[in-house]
């Protein structure tokens, strides 16, 4: 039998439903392979075991009374910590946010909570989340289970590490350009980026979205019943729908699928990467899916815009911070934020007309296909003490070009691996449909998940650790 902390969440409520186990015993196998593992990754913000417990003990009555509180109850959950948990300050990844307690949960916590879920831990990112990194002025640098020499990806940096790890099943991320999906390619782990608005949360952004990270589509299918459930707070959120989402089983023959295997800028795609997502097409192939590939329809200047834009906005709030409260942001961000001071209006403003050209462009170019494939990411892992892959605040999103059209878009994408390169880490595969059919992008996760080759076994921790 598997560890206890590296069941499924389905996995995980049929027990409880059996009484074979109980959410106390899972709790301490759980805090025991964080312990194990967290000195060598960092991956958790606000650790509180003993709150775990309280919250498992409570669990554990609540199943040996046949009244469990939700759906997940019982079920271990981490939280990004830029996702406000009631009491507990929000850092933003950055040492220089004043640390005040959240007065409310956001949200994605509040339907946890609703649903009876174990919060074990909140999890790190980096300064602002502009990174597709592990390093942060606030938290310690969080690392790689495939390779602790490697980051895990950003934003969403210790979901993806937790996951991995095994630090319970359902994991919850945010996303604005990549920060769930690549993260999640790079651990090896399942991401799911929503439509916009398909999950509240606030507070609401243009391209802002929170998404499950997990290992199996299973378990993220569930979380999204629990998340997606309404809460007047995101102005932007889409009205509520009963979706089944547990319905993941799909006949992908006739699957008009898209293969886009240049992004048109950025990083070009590395050898392995491009190996494995063509290997993955081909899957599609053979299971009677009708695969064409399609040019890459995002430019340079696209994302120069978008640059502009994101850089100015941060310098906005950076350049009005007292000297020494500035001192104490990542100094990169603090150089790439920089790069926004004393930009002209037209300019702000054209660069913020790029979000609507990147999602007509995305939305023409998915039109006549089912589903959209590529890369996640361009490469595999890079050095964690890098802030991104060129480690270089002048061209600090070279990586992203797969990603960031869909958060313009609106469109639901997902990242599933796909394979390892010959050093033994991951490689994502992005899966995107049209906006609003977030389950169909789960089914055919679903049928990738069932055609992939097995997988390799989950990394464990050091030899030693305790």
């Amino acid at each position: 039998m598997s560890a206890l902390h590296d069941l499924s969440a389905v996995e995980l409520l049929a027990a409880y439903r059996a009484k074979t186990l109980s959410p106390v015993e899972v709790a301490r196998d759980l805090l025991a392979q964080i312990q194990a593992w967290e000195p060598h990754l960092h991956a958790t913000y606000a650790l509180d075991a003993d709150a775990a417990l309280t919250q498992a003990e409570a669990s554990q009555a609540r199943w040996l009374k046949g009244t469990p509180r939700g759906p997940l109850d019982g079920v271990p959950a981490t939280i990004k910590e830029n996702i406000a948990t009631k009491g507990v300050p929000v850092p933003l990844g950055s040492a220089a946010t004043e640390l005040v307690p959240a007065e409310h949960d956001a949200p994605p916590a509040a339907r946890l909570r609703e649903a009876g879920a174990v919060i074990v831990s909140k999890t790190t990112m980096p300064d602002y989340g502009m990174l597709s990194s592990g390093l942060s002025s606030f938290h310690a640098l969080t690392r790689n289970p495939w390779d602790l020499s490697k980051g895990p990806g950003g934003s969403s940096a210790g979901a993806a590490a937790a996951a991995a790890a095994g630090y319970g099943p359902l994991h919850v991320g945010t996303d604005i350009g990549g920060s769930v999906r690549l993260p999640a390619g790079w651990c090896g782990i399942f991401g799911l980026k929503p439509s916009l608005g398909r999950i509240p949360i606030f507070p609401p952004y243009a391209g802002r979205v929170a998404g499950p990270m997990t290992r199996t589509v299973a378990d993220a299918a569930l979380l999204m019943a629990t998340l997606s459930r309404p809460d007047a707070r995101d102005t932007m959120s889409l009205p509520y729908q009963p979706i089944e989402w547990q319905r993941l089983e799909r006949d992908i023959r006739g699957l008009r699928i898209g293969l886009l295997l240049d992004a048109g800028w950025g990083l070009p795609v590395d050898t392995p990467v491009r190996a494995a997502i063509e290997a993955a097409a081909r899957l599609f192939e053979a299971a009677g899916a009708i695969v064409t590939p399609i040019a890459p329809f995002m430019t340079r200047a696209m994302m120069a815009g978008m640059d502009d834009f994101w850089r100015t906005r941060s310098w906005l709030e950076i350049g009005a911070m007292p000297a020494a409260r500035r001192a104490r942001v990542l100094p990169y961000i603090t150089a790439w934020a920089r790069g926004g001071e004393g930009l002209s209006g037209e300019r702000v403003f054209r660069g913020y007309s790029m979000m609507g050209a990147m999602r007509e462009a995305a939305v023409q170019a998915c039109a006549r296909f089912d589903m959209l494939l590529s890369p996640t990411a361009p490469i595999a892992a890079f050095p964690a003490e890098f802030a991104g892959p060129t480690n270089d605040p002048a061209t600090p999103f070279e990586h992203i070009a797969f990603t960031l059209p869909f958060n313009m878009s609106e469109q639901p994408a997902a990242s599933i691996n796909c394979g390892y390169t010959a050093g033994g880490l991951p490689i994502g595969l992005q899966i995107v449909g049209r906006r609003f059919d977030d389950l169909g992008v789960l089914q055919v996760a679903r049928a990738f998940e069932q055609l992939r080759p097995a997988q390799r076994p989950w990394p464990l921790p050091p030899p030693g650790a305790a």
